[in-house]
């Protein structure tokens, strides 16, 4: 199993949990750090995600990923979090959700010197960003953005 099967399978399963909970599915994540691999479901809620919340979907999540057909990966460590508030805004219904909202944006190389920007997400069509920053409305090519996540200040 590829890790986009496991990723589709895991968000599959991880939405039925989630249903009666009033919780939704934010993204999940199969990633390798180092030597080690992480699976990582992060949810959300309106009023905040608690420690009890992500506890009763990693127990439901655990005898899912005992079945044979997960059998195949490697080693992993299994986590249920919240995303945070300055959650990474990387599908495209992370892009609806973070219109006219704060972000900060990071560049594979440095535009002009500065590696990353803060600004007002105004949209986001096909591989274009369009940014609002000191009321100037920047257009940028997503291929070279490393990151986007929400901006948030103490």
């Amino acid at each position: 199993m590829n890790s986009k099967e496991l990723v589709s399978k895991v968000w599959k399963k991880a939405e039925e949990l989630c249903e009666d909970t009033g919780l939704s599915v934010w993204d999940v994540t199969f990633e390798k750090e180092g030597k080690n691999y992480y699976l990582t479901v992060f949810i959300d809620r309106e009023e905040g995600v608690y420690i009890e919340d992500c506890e009763k979907i990693s127990r439901a999540l655990d005898p899912y990923l005992e079945q044979r057909e997960f059998s195949s990966l490697p080693p992993y460590t299994l986590s249920v979090s919240s995303p945070g508030l300055e959650r990474r805004i990387v599908r495209p219904e992370h892009f609806e959700w973070a219109v006219g909202k704060q972000v900060d944006l990071t560049f594979y190389k440095a535009r002009e010197g500065v590696s990353g920007i803060c600004g007002v997400l105004e949209k986001k069509e096909d591989d274009r960003l369009y940014i609002t920053q000191n009321g100037n409305l920047l257009e940028l090519d997503m291929a070279d953005i490393a990151s986007v996540r929400l901006h948030f200040e103490i």
